[in-house]
């Protein structure tokens, strides 16, 4: 038995088994059965999901590596990412070399979303994609994990509450993502701390800097993180699906002190991260660290001073600053109208009065403060400010 495998991805050998149990599952079934034809799967659930069976098994037949599986959906891939946004951009791909293994480290922002646009950016550059790490809270059911795993994530055990389980778990993570990095020559993206940042003040924690080292401590931890080649990434969408949803979290944490996920509310997050209107994506990519501080609170502040810095704000971000009651008036911040042009403008006041008005007036401040905070934080790095 390989000592990972209760969390790596599928290998290619594994494809049409995972598949075929996958096509038989009765939840996912009726997952795209209510998705493809929300009118009929009720009461004709009972015939849709042998056809959708039947039509999978089909258009999947002769599939039996991760690659091949991975060509054959980047079509609906594109698909998804026409009907959602409004065009990808990217930047600093060029510092990236084909055949080179990297560690991206990125904000988090979408359950999904996140990891699957680094996927297509580095697969339209002709770049293998990268294992992507995903908590097993999402994983509660057999089929995500099934779906997740086909595509190159590998699992944290984020629901031990065990000290010696944690410490096993993490361990095992921190010399898996080595062992792909450095053995099996490939990427691994993982996101700057655990969890979304649902108030939009993206950070670093340096815990996670701390894990990756674990299995190395042979090694300095500076060189042991800089064998692994870190690349910090930003990724800025103009509108976050799930705002409204994030608000109403950030609301209830502020004025009863927790917040209790609701069954089901992951997997309606998952859903409304990959349909929902996004309007413009960007990527940014930073350099690839050659060089790492010995401090990993140091390192986590300068993959911060990156992603900041490269994070891409929209005309919506500046609307929301100007309404964000915290906002630095000392900080230099220009005004929308020196930024951007005037149809551009009037677009977004008209998207960003439409969110205000469907938000409750006591959550109203926590979608500002989620569209707004960017905003801080890129010119505070830019003034070369603390954050």
């Amino acid at each position: 038995m390989d000592q990972f495998d209760a969390i790596r991805p599928f290998s290619d050998a594994e494809v049409p088994h995972v598949m075929a149990r996958l096509f038989a599952d009765e939840t996912f079934l009726d997952i795209l059965a209510r998705f493809r034809f929300p009118k009929l799967a009720g009461s004709l659930g009972w015939l849709l999901k042998p056809l959708i069976a039947h039509r999978l098994r089909r258009e999947f037949a002769g599939i039996r590596s991760v690659d091949a599986l991975q060509n054959k959906i980047e079509p609906y891939v594109d698909r998804t990412i026409e009907r959602a946004t409004d065009g990808i951009t990217y930047s600093g791909l060029d510092q990236l070399q084909r055949g080179e293994a990297y560690l991206f480290l990125a904000n988090h922002r979408d359950i999904v979303m996140d990891p699957a646009f680094v996927n297509y950016a580095v697969y339209q550059a002709g770049m293998r994609t990268p294992r992507i790490a995903i908590g097993d809270n999402l994983l509660q059911r057999p089929f995500v994990s099934d779906l997740m795993r086909l595509n190159k994530s590998f699992i944290v055990h984020r629901s031990l509450s065990a000290r010696r389980e944690k410490l096993a778990a993490y361990q095992l993570l921190s010399a898996y993502i080595n062992h792909s990095i450095l053995n099996d020559g490939e990427s691994v993206w993982i996101a700057q701390a655990e969890g979304r940042a649902k108030d939009g003040d993206d950070r670093t924690d340096s815990a996670i800097l701390k894990m990756i080292h674990m299995s190395r401590k042979d090694a300095p931890f500076s060189e042991a993180v800089a064998s692994l080649k870190p690349t910090p990434v930003s990724i800025s969408y103009e509108y976050d699906p799930c705002d409204q949803a994030k608000a109403r979290e950030l609301y209830v944490r502020a004025t009863t002190g927790s917040y209790t996920k609701a069954p089901g509310e992951d997997d309606a997050s998952i859903a409304l991260g990959i349909t929902g209107y996004k309007g413009r994506v960007h990527l940014g990519f930073g350099a690839p660290m050659r060089e790492v501080p010995d401090d990993p609170k140091l390192l986590a502040a300068e993959l911060d001073r990156q992603i900041l810095s490269n994070y891409r704000l929209f005309p919506v971000h500046y609307l929301a600053y100007a309404l964000w009651e915290e906002r630095d008036a000392t900080l230099p911040v220009p005004t929308v109208d020196s930024l951007f042009g005037r149809e551009e403008i009037q677009k977004a006041q008209a998207e960003w009065e439409r969110r205000l008005a469907a938000c409750p007036g006591v959550q109203r401040p926590y979608l500002v403060l989620q569209y707004a905070m960017p905003v801080r934080n890129h010119y505070r790095v830019k003034a070369g400010l603390d954050l």
